[in-house]
Protein backbone atom coordinates (compact mmCIF):
# COMPACT_ATOMS: atom_id res chain seq x y z
CA UNK A 1 0.00 0.00 0.00
CA UNK A 2 1.76 3.16 -1.19
CA UNK A 3 2.75 5.62 1.48
CA UNK A 4 1.51 3.60 4.47
CA UNK A 5 2.31 -0.09 4.19
CA UNK A 6 5.47 -1.95 3.31
CA UNK A 7 4.68 -5.67 3.86
CA UNK A 8 8.30 -6.79 3.97
CA UNK A 9 9.13 -4.24 6.66
CA UNK A 10 6.17 -4.63 8.97
CA UNK A 11 6.04 -8.42 8.91
CA UNK A 12 2.38 -8.79 7.91
CA UNK A 13 1.05 -10.37 4.74
CA UNK A 14 -1.74 -8.67 2.79
CA UNK A 15 -4.62 -11.11 2.19
CA UNK A 16 -4.78 -12.11 -1.47
CA UNK A 17 -8.36 -10.92 -1.97
CA UNK A 18 -7.44 -7.48 -0.61
CA UNK A 19 -4.87 -6.97 -3.36
CA UNK A 20 -5.69 -5.36 -6.69
CA UNK A 21 -5.17 -7.93 -9.48
CA UNK A 22 -3.47 -5.23 -11.57
CA UNK A 23 -1.12 -3.49 -9.13
CA UNK A 24 -0.92 -6.36 -6.59
CA UNK A 25 -1.10 -3.68 -3.87
CA UNK A 26 -3.68 -3.22 -1.12
CA UNK A 27 -6.81 -1.70 -2.65
CA UNK A 28 -7.75 1.75 -1.39
CA UNK A 29 -10.91 2.26 -3.43
CA UNK A 30 -12.18 -1.16 -4.63
CA UNK A 31 -14.65 -1.05 -7.53
CA UNK A 32 -16.39 -3.84 -9.45
CA UNK A 33 -16.61 -3.93 -13.24
CA UNK A 34 -19.36 -5.52 -15.36
CA UNK A 35 -17.60 -8.93 -15.36
CA UNK A 36 -17.87 -9.14 -11.57
CA UNK A 37 -14.14 -8.67 -10.94
CA UNK A 38 -12.96 -6.11 -8.39
CA UNK A 39 -9.99 -3.77 -8.87
CA UNK A 40 -8.57 -0.67 -7.25
CA UNK A 41 -10.21 2.32 -8.94
CA UNK A 42 -6.97 4.05 -9.96
CA UNK A 43 -5.59 0.84 -11.50
CA UNK A 44 -8.63 -0.07 -13.58
CA UNK A 45 -9.06 3.54 -14.71
CA UNK A 46 -5.45 3.57 -15.91
CA UNK A 47 -6.02 0.22 -17.64
CA UNK A 48 -9.03 1.57 -19.56
CA UNK A 49 -7.37 4.95 -20.25
CA UNK A 50 -4.54 3.20 -22.14
CA UNK A 51 -7.03 1.73 -24.61
CA UNK A 52 -7.78 -1.66 -23.08
CA UNK A 53 -11.37 -2.87 -23.51
CA UNK A 54 -11.20 -6.24 -21.76
CA UNK A 55 -11.31 -7.35 -18.15
CA UNK A 56 -7.67 -7.83 -16.98
CA UNK A 57 -8.48 -11.08 -15.14
CA UNK A 58 -11.11 -12.80 -17.30
CA UNK A 59 -10.11 -11.20 -20.63
CA UNK A 60 -13.83 -10.88 -21.34
CA UNK A 61 -14.90 -7.73 -23.22
CA UNK A 62 -16.09 -4.89 -21.00
CA UNK A 63 -19.62 -4.25 -22.20
CA UNK A 64 -19.58 -0.93 -20.36
CA UNK A 65 -17.07 0.94 -18.22
CA UNK A 66 -19.26 1.60 -15.21
CA UNK A 67 -17.32 1.21 -11.95
CA UNK A 68 -19.44 0.19 -8.97
CA UNK A 69 -17.92 0.89 -5.52
CA UNK A 70 -17.44 -2.32 -3.52
CA UNK A 71 -18.30 -0.89 -0.11
CA UNK A 72 -18.34 -4.28 1.65
CA UNK A 73 -14.79 -5.14 0.57
CA UNK A 74 -13.56 -1.64 1.36
CA UNK A 75 -14.94 -1.90 4.92
CA UNK A 76 -13.28 -5.32 5.35
CA UNK A 77 -9.96 -3.85 4.20
CA UNK A 78 -10.35 -0.96 6.65
CA UNK A 79 -11.08 -3.39 9.50
CA UNK A 80 -8.02 -5.45 8.57
CA UNK A 81 -5.88 -2.29 8.59
CA UNK A 82 -7.12 -1.37 12.07
CA UNK A 83 -6.51 -4.92 13.35
CA UNK A 84 -2.92 -4.76 12.08
CA UNK A 85 -2.02 -1.24 13.11
CA UNK A 86 0.49 -2.60 15.65
CA UNK A 87 2.51 -3.71 12.61
CA UNK A 88 2.53 -0.17 11.23
CA UNK A 89 -0.47 -0.56 8.92
CA UNK A 90 -2.46 2.65 8.52
CA UNK A 91 -6.20 2.61 7.97
CA UNK A 92 -7.14 3.60 4.44
CA UNK A 93 -9.51 6.59 4.35
CA UNK A 94 -13.01 6.23 2.98
CA UNK A 95 -12.69 7.47 -0.62
CA UNK A 96 -14.86 10.22 -1.97
CA UNK A 97 -16.97 9.08 -4.87
CA UNK A 98 -16.39 10.80 -8.24
CA UNK A 99 -18.95 13.26 -9.49
CA UNK A 100 -21.76 11.90 -11.62
CA UNK A 101 -22.15 13.71 -14.98
CA UNK A 102 -25.94 13.77 -14.64
CA UNK A 103 -25.63 15.37 -11.22
CA UNK A 104 -23.23 18.00 -12.57
CA UNK A 105 -25.58 18.85 -15.44
CA UNK A 106 -28.48 19.17 -13.02
CA UNK A 107 -26.50 21.43 -10.68
CA UNK A 108 -25.37 23.68 -13.54
CA UNK A 109 -28.92 23.93 -14.82
CA UNK A 110 -30.18 24.84 -11.36
CA UNK A 111 -27.42 27.40 -10.79
CA UNK A 112 -28.01 29.14 -14.12
CA UNK A 113 -31.81 29.22 -13.87
CA UNK A 114 -32.95 32.70 -12.91
CA UNK A 115 -36.38 31.27 -12.12
CA UNK A 116 -34.87 29.24 -9.25
CA UNK A 117 -34.65 30.85 -5.83
CA UNK A 118 -31.31 32.44 -4.85
CA UNK A 119 -30.98 29.83 -2.11
CA UNK A 120 -31.31 26.90 -4.52
CA UNK A 121 -28.86 28.49 -6.97
CA UNK A 122 -26.38 29.14 -4.17
CA UNK A 123 -26.69 25.56 -2.91
CA UNK A 124 -26.03 24.25 -6.43
CA UNK A 125 -22.90 26.39 -6.81
CA UNK A 126 -21.58 25.26 -3.43
CA UNK A 127 -22.10 21.60 -4.33
CA UNK A 128 -20.25 22.16 -7.62
CA UNK A 129 -17.39 23.85 -5.79
CA UNK A 130 -17.18 20.98 -3.31
CA UNK A 131 -17.08 18.40 -6.10
CA UNK A 132 -14.42 20.38 -7.96
CA UNK A 133 -12.19 20.52 -4.90
CA UNK A 134 -12.50 16.77 -4.30
CA UNK A 135 -10.33 15.63 -7.21
CA UNK A 136 -8.68 16.52 -10.49
CA UNK A 137 -10.95 14.03 -12.24
CA UNK A 138 -14.01 15.87 -10.96
CA UNK A 139 -12.59 19.19 -12.13
CA UNK A 140 -11.96 17.83 -15.62
CA UNK A 141 -15.47 16.42 -15.87
CA UNK A 142 -17.14 19.59 -14.53
CA UNK A 143 -15.01 21.74 -16.83
CA UNK A 144 -16.26 19.75 -19.82
CA UNK A 145 -19.80 20.85 -18.98
CA UNK A 146 -19.18 24.59 -19.58
CA UNK A 147 -19.05 25.55 -15.92
CA UNK A 148 -17.02 28.65 -16.81
CA UNK A 149 -19.80 30.13 -18.94
CA UNK A 150 -22.32 29.70 -16.14
CA UNK A 151 -19.98 31.01 -13.43
CA UNK A 152 -18.92 34.05 -15.48
CA UNK A 153 -22.51 35.12 -16.08
CA UNK A 154 -23.30 34.85 -12.36
CA UNK A 155 -20.06 36.30 -10.96
CA UNK A 156 -20.36 39.56 -12.92
CA UNK A 157 -24.10 40.05 -12.65
CA UNK A 158 -24.91 43.46 -11.11
CA UNK A 159 -21.31 44.64 -10.70
CA UNK A 160 -22.57 48.12 -9.84
CA UNK A 161 -24.02 46.93 -6.52
CA UNK A 162 -22.78 45.11 -3.44
CA UNK A 163 -21.75 41.55 -4.33
CA UNK A 164 -24.24 38.88 -3.27
CA UNK A 165 -23.37 35.45 -1.90
CA UNK A 166 -24.30 34.10 -5.33
CA UNK A 167 -21.76 36.39 -7.05
CA UNK A 168 -19.04 35.43 -4.60
CA UNK A 169 -19.70 31.70 -4.90
CA UNK A 170 -19.44 31.94 -8.69
CA UNK A 171 -16.18 33.84 -8.25
CA UNK A 172 -14.85 30.99 -6.08
CA UNK A 173 -15.66 28.51 -8.86
CA UNK A 174 -13.94 30.66 -11.49
CA UNK A 175 -10.77 30.71 -9.37
CA UNK A 176 -10.60 26.91 -9.61
CA UNK A 177 -10.96 26.43 -13.37
CA UNK A 178 -8.83 27.69 -16.27
CA UNK A 179 -10.52 30.25 -18.50
CA UNK A 180 -10.21 30.42 -22.27
CA UNK A 181 -8.21 33.19 -23.90
CA UNK A 182 -11.42 34.60 -25.37
CA UNK A 183 -13.09 34.77 -21.96
CA UNK A 184 -9.96 36.34 -20.44
CA UNK A 185 -10.01 39.09 -23.06
CA UNK A 186 -13.74 39.65 -22.56
CA UNK A 187 -13.15 40.24 -18.84
CA UNK A 188 -9.94 42.24 -19.37
CA UNK A 189 -11.59 44.57 -21.89
CA UNK A 190 -14.45 45.46 -19.52
CA UNK A 191 -13.27 48.19 -17.08
CA UNK A 192 -16.31 47.67 -14.84
CA UNK A 193 -15.49 43.99 -14.34
CA UNK A 194 -11.83 44.70 -13.58
CA UNK A 195 -12.70 47.49 -11.12
CA UNK A 196 -15.20 45.11 -9.50
CA UNK A 197 -12.47 42.46 -9.03
CA UNK A 198 -10.04 45.04 -7.64
CA UNK A 199 -12.67 46.25 -5.17
CA UNK A 200 -13.07 42.64 -3.96
CA UNK A 201 -9.35 42.59 -3.10
CA UNK A 202 -10.35 44.67 -0.07
CA UNK A 203 -13.34 42.55 0.97
CA UNK A 204 -13.66 41.64 4.65
CA UNK A 205 -13.37 37.91 3.83
CA UNK A 206 -9.84 36.68 3.09
CA UNK A 207 -11.28 33.90 0.92
CA UNK A 208 -13.08 36.42 -1.29
CA UNK A 209 -9.92 38.51 -1.56
CA UNK A 210 -7.83 35.50 -2.57
CA UNK A 211 -10.44 34.30 -5.10
CA UNK A 212 -10.47 37.75 -6.67
CA UNK A 213 -6.67 37.81 -6.86
CA UNK A 214 -6.70 34.34 -8.42
CA UNK A 215 -9.10 35.45 -11.14
CA UNK A 216 -7.10 38.62 -11.81
CA UNK A 217 -3.97 36.47 -12.27
CA UNK A 218 -5.84 34.07 -14.58
CA UNK A 219 -7.13 36.97 -16.70
CA UNK A 220 -3.76 38.78 -16.90
CA UNK A 221 -1.85 35.59 -17.71
CA UNK A 222 -4.46 34.51 -20.27
CA UNK A 223 -4.61 37.83 -22.14
CA UNK A 224 -2.18 38.28 -25.01
CA UNK A 225 -2.85 41.96 -25.61
CA UNK A 226 -0.15 44.09 -23.90
CA UNK A 227 -2.56 47.03 -23.87
CA UNK A 228 -5.23 45.08 -21.98
CA UNK A 229 -2.68 43.80 -19.45
CA UNK A 230 -1.44 47.35 -18.97
CA UNK A 231 -5.00 48.58 -18.40
CA UNK A 232 -5.47 46.07 -15.60
CA UNK A 233 -2.21 47.13 -13.95
CA UNK A 234 -3.27 50.76 -14.20
CA UNK A 235 -6.45 50.32 -12.13
CA UNK A 236 -6.15 52.13 -8.80
CA UNK A 237 -5.61 49.80 -5.87
CA UNK A 238 -4.76 46.60 -7.74
CA UNK A 239 -1.18 46.43 -6.48
CA UNK A 240 -2.13 47.47 -2.95
CA UNK A 241 -4.77 44.73 -2.88
CA UNK A 242 -2.38 42.03 -4.13
CA UNK A 243 0.39 43.06 -1.72
CA UNK A 244 -2.16 43.02 1.09
CA UNK A 245 -2.88 39.37 0.30
CA UNK A 246 0.85 38.55 0.27
CA UNK A 247 1.24 39.73 3.85
CA UNK A 248 -1.71 37.71 5.16
CA UNK A 249 -0.99 35.42 8.13
CA UNK A 250 0.61 32.08 7.26
CA UNK A 251 -2.48 30.37 8.66
CA UNK A 252 -3.97 30.89 5.19
CA UNK A 253 -1.24 29.49 2.87
CA UNK A 254 -3.35 29.84 -0.30
CA UNK A 255 -3.04 33.61 0.07
CA UNK A 256 0.75 33.44 -0.27
CA UNK A 257 0.61 31.22 -3.36
CA UNK A 258 -2.13 33.23 -5.08
CA UNK A 259 -0.61 36.57 -4.12
CA UNK A 260 2.79 35.89 -5.67
CA UNK A 261 1.27 34.47 -8.86
CA UNK A 262 -0.84 37.60 -9.28
CA UNK A 263 2.01 40.00 -8.44
CA UNK A 264 4.37 38.29 -10.87
CA UNK A 265 1.78 38.39 -13.67
CA UNK A 266 1.18 42.11 -13.10
CA UNK A 267 4.90 42.94 -12.88
CA UNK A 268 5.52 41.48 -16.33
CA UNK A 269 4.07 44.80 -17.56
CA UNK A 270 7.08 47.09 -17.29
CA UNK A 271 5.36 50.49 -17.28
CA UNK A 272 3.51 49.81 -14.01
CA UNK A 273 6.25 48.16 -11.93
CA UNK A 274 6.77 51.40 -10.03
CA UNK A 275 3.23 50.99 -8.70
CA UNK A 276 4.17 47.64 -7.19
CA UNK A 277 7.12 49.27 -5.43
CA UNK A 278 4.94 52.12 -4.16
CA UNK A 279 2.40 49.56 -2.87
CA UNK A 280 4.99 47.92 -0.60
CA UNK A 281 5.85 44.90 -2.75
CA UNK A 282 9.53 45.10 -1.84
CA UNK A 283 9.06 44.62 1.89
CA UNK A 284 6.43 41.93 1.29
CA UNK A 285 8.70 39.94 -1.05
CA UNK A 286 11.79 40.07 1.15
CA UNK A 287 9.93 39.47 4.41
CA UNK A 288 8.08 36.44 2.98
CA UNK A 289 10.84 34.98 0.79
CA UNK A 290 11.67 32.20 3.25
CA UNK A 291 8.00 31.14 3.46
CA UNK A 292 7.50 30.29 -0.21
CA UNK A 293 7.53 26.74 -1.53
CA UNK A 294 9.90 25.96 -4.41
CA UNK A 295 7.76 26.99 -7.38
CA UNK A 296 6.47 30.08 -5.59
CA UNK A 297 9.99 30.99 -4.44
CA UNK A 298 11.03 30.99 -8.10
CA UNK A 299 8.17 33.36 -8.94
CA UNK A 300 9.05 35.58 -5.99
CA UNK A 301 12.70 35.81 -7.06
CA UNK A 302 11.67 36.44 -10.67
CA UNK A 303 9.48 39.29 -9.41
CA UNK A 304 12.38 40.67 -7.36
CA UNK A 305 14.57 40.66 -10.48
CA UNK A 306 11.85 42.40 -12.53
CA UNK A 307 11.46 45.14 -9.92
CA UNK A 308 15.23 45.56 -9.65
CA UNK A 309 15.26 46.57 -13.30
CA UNK A 310 13.62 49.92 -12.50
CA UNK A 311 15.36 52.65 -10.45
CA UNK A 312 12.64 52.85 -7.81
CA UNK A 313 12.85 49.11 -7.28
CA UNK A 314 16.63 49.14 -6.95
CA UNK A 315 16.48 51.90 -4.35
CA UNK A 316 13.78 50.14 -2.35
CA UNK A 317 15.49 46.74 -2.34
CA UNK A 318 18.86 48.29 -1.53
CA UNK A 319 17.24 49.99 1.44
CA UNK A 320 16.06 46.70 2.96
CA UNK A 321 18.76 45.28 5.21
CA UNK A 322 17.94 41.64 4.34
CA UNK A 323 17.78 41.92 0.55
CA UNK A 324 21.41 41.25 -0.37
CA UNK A 325 22.11 38.57 2.29
CA UNK A 326 18.95 36.67 1.31
CA UNK A 327 19.69 36.82 -2.40
CA UNK A 328 23.24 35.57 -1.83
CA UNK A 329 21.96 32.80 0.40
CA UNK A 330 19.47 31.39 -2.12
CA UNK A 331 22.07 31.00 -4.88
CA UNK A 332 22.44 27.24 -5.56
CA UNK A 333 19.95 26.47 -2.79
CA UNK A 334 16.46 26.24 -4.38
CA UNK A 335 16.69 25.54 -8.11
CA UNK A 336 18.49 26.61 -11.27
CA UNK A 337 15.78 29.15 -12.05
CA UNK A 338 15.85 30.59 -8.54
CA UNK A 339 19.63 30.89 -8.78
CA UNK A 340 19.36 32.69 -12.11
CA UNK A 341 16.79 35.19 -10.80
CA UNK A 342 18.69 35.85 -7.56
CA UNK A 343 21.93 36.41 -9.49
CA UNK A 344 20.15 38.73 -11.92
CA UNK A 345 18.69 40.76 -9.07
CA UNK A 346 22.11 41.05 -7.41
CA UNK A 347 23.62 42.16 -10.71
CA UNK A 348 21.09 44.99 -10.99
CA UNK A 349 21.53 46.04 -7.35
CA UNK A 350 25.32 45.96 -7.42
CA UNK A 351 25.39 47.85 -10.72
CA UNK A 352 23.44 50.66 -9.07
CA UNK A 353 25.00 50.70 -5.60
CA UNK A 354 28.54 50.33 -4.27
CA UNK A 355 27.04 49.68 -0.84
CA UNK A 356 25.26 46.62 -2.26
CA UNK A 357 28.57 45.47 -3.73
CA UNK A 358 30.20 45.59 -0.30
CA UNK A 359 27.23 43.82 1.29
CA UNK A 360 27.29 41.09 -1.34
CA UNK A 361 31.00 40.45 -0.91
CA UNK A 362 30.58 40.45 2.85
CA UNK A 363 27.75 37.91 2.54
CA UNK A 364 30.00 35.50 0.63
CA UNK A 365 28.78 36.06 -2.92
CA UNK A 366 32.25 35.46 -4.40
CA UNK A 367 32.35 31.80 -3.38
CA UNK A 368 28.76 31.27 -4.54
CA UNK A 369 29.43 32.77 -7.96
CA UNK A 370 32.64 30.83 -8.50
CA UNK A 371 30.79 27.62 -7.67
CA UNK A 372 27.92 28.64 -9.93
CA UNK A 373 30.00 29.13 -13.08
CA UNK A 374 31.43 25.63 -12.66
CA UNK A 375 28.04 23.97 -12.17
CA UNK A 376 25.58 22.65 -14.73
CA UNK A 377 23.15 25.55 -14.84
CA UNK A 378 21.36 27.74 -17.36
CA UNK A 379 23.50 29.78 -19.72
CA UNK A 380 21.70 32.92 -18.56
CA UNK A 381 22.62 32.19 -14.94
CA UNK A 382 26.26 31.63 -15.91
CA UNK A 383 26.37 34.82 -17.94
CA UNK A 384 24.87 36.86 -15.11
CA UNK A 385 27.33 35.32 -12.64
CA UNK A 386 30.28 36.20 -14.88
CA UNK A 387 29.07 39.77 -15.27
CA UNK A 388 28.61 40.10 -11.52
CA UNK A 389 32.09 38.71 -10.82
CA UNK A 390 33.56 41.25 -13.20
CA UNK A 391 31.56 44.06 -11.62
CA UNK A 392 32.76 43.11 -8.12
CA UNK A 393 36.46 42.72 -8.98
CA UNK A 394 37.41 45.97 -7.20
CA UNK A 395 35.50 44.91 -4.06
CA UNK A 396 37.18 41.53 -3.62
CA UNK A 397 39.29 41.11 -0.50
CA UNK A 398 42.83 40.05 -1.36
CA UNK A 399 42.51 36.71 0.40
CA UNK A 400 39.38 35.96 -1.64
CA UNK A 401 41.22 36.59 -4.88
CA UNK A 402 44.03 34.31 -3.81
CA UNK A 403 41.66 31.55 -2.76
CA UNK A 404 39.71 31.77 -6.00
CA UNK A 405 42.52 29.87 -7.74
CA UNK A 406 41.33 26.76 -5.92
CA UNK A 407 38.18 26.75 -8.02
CA UNK A 408 40.04 26.44 -11.36
CA UNK A 409 37.24 28.40 -12.95
CA UNK A 410 38.04 28.67 -16.65
CA UNK A 411 34.50 29.81 -17.48
CA UNK A 412 34.85 33.19 -15.82
CA UNK A 413 35.39 35.94 -18.36
CA UNK A 414 38.92 37.40 -18.19
CA UNK A 415 39.20 40.67 -16.35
Amino acid sequence: MPGSLEPLDVGVQIPYHFRCPISLELMRDPVTVCTGQTYDRSSIESWVATGNTTCPVTRAPLADFTLIPNHTLRRLIQEWCVANRSFGVERIPTPKQPADPATVRSLLSQASSESSSPHLRLTALRRLKGLARDSEKNRSMISAHNVREVALSIAFANTDSEPSDLNLEALAILSIFPISETDCEVVASDPERIEYLVALLFHSSIEVRVNSAALIEIVVAGTRSPDLRAQIGNVDGVYEGIVGILVCPLAYPRALKTGIKALFALCLVKQHRHKAVAAGAVDALIDRLADFEKCDAERALATVELLCRIPAGCVAFAGHALTVPLLVKVILKISERATEYATGALLSLCSASEQCQREAVGAGVLKQLLMLVQRECTERAKRKAQMLLKLLRDSWPEDSIANSDDFACSDVVPF
